[in-house]
């Protein structure tokens, strides 16, 4: 069958001829995780058996920061739910001439109802500076797992290898 064939009911298995609820209570905290954040994952390949997409609920808990992170090859869309996260990233494309690493901190506001794009690879950090209130976000990823690799500054210095699939991401 080529990819721009539909599928025949016989074709799929079982699991992927209905549709799945997640429901809060269902939400599922085993998943990367970085300081500061908890994230709970709703469609994943462990979830719903999905193949190309993760989606999930992160919570940032009142006047704090996640550690710097990115989530390798996958691209991630954030909805605001609600609070006033802040996104960090590092704009290495100010001055050239200040040389490796040099740049601006860029701190990016929302507000619930807000969407945020973090392309691939991108280091950054979530923040959630109202001191009594929680941030809650939706994700969704290009790949089925959510990929979290930790960092210790903001600087990107191009793509690592987060595990063996990522090598076809780098060609």
């Amino acid at each position: 069958m080529s990819s721009h064939q539909v599928p025949q009911f016989d074709d799929v298995d079982p699991f992927h001829r209905r549709l799945h609820q997640i429901t809060q209570a269902n939400l599922n905290p085993d998943t990367a995780q970085t300081g500061g954040m908890r994230r709970f994952s709703a469609v994943s390949g462990k979830t719903v058996g999905s193949s190309k997409l993760w989606m999930g609920q992160v919570h940032v808990a009142p006047a704090t920061a996640s550690g710097n992170h990115h989530h390798g090859r996958s691209e991630t869309a954030i909805y605001v739910v609600s609070g006033h996260p802040q996104f960090v990233f590092l704009d290495q494309d100010v001055d050239a001439d200040e040389g490796p690493g040099a740049g601006r901190e860029v701190r990016v506001r929302t507000s619930p109802g807000d969407f945020i794009f973090v392309p691939p690879w991108i280091p950054h950090r979530e923040e959630n500076p109202d001191p009594g209130i929680e941030a809650i976000v939706v994700i969704a990823r290009s790949t089925q797992e959510a990929i979290v690799v930790n960092l210790e500054g903001l600087e990107w210095a191009g793509p690592v290898l987060t595990d063996a699939s990522d090598v076809d991401a780098c060609s």
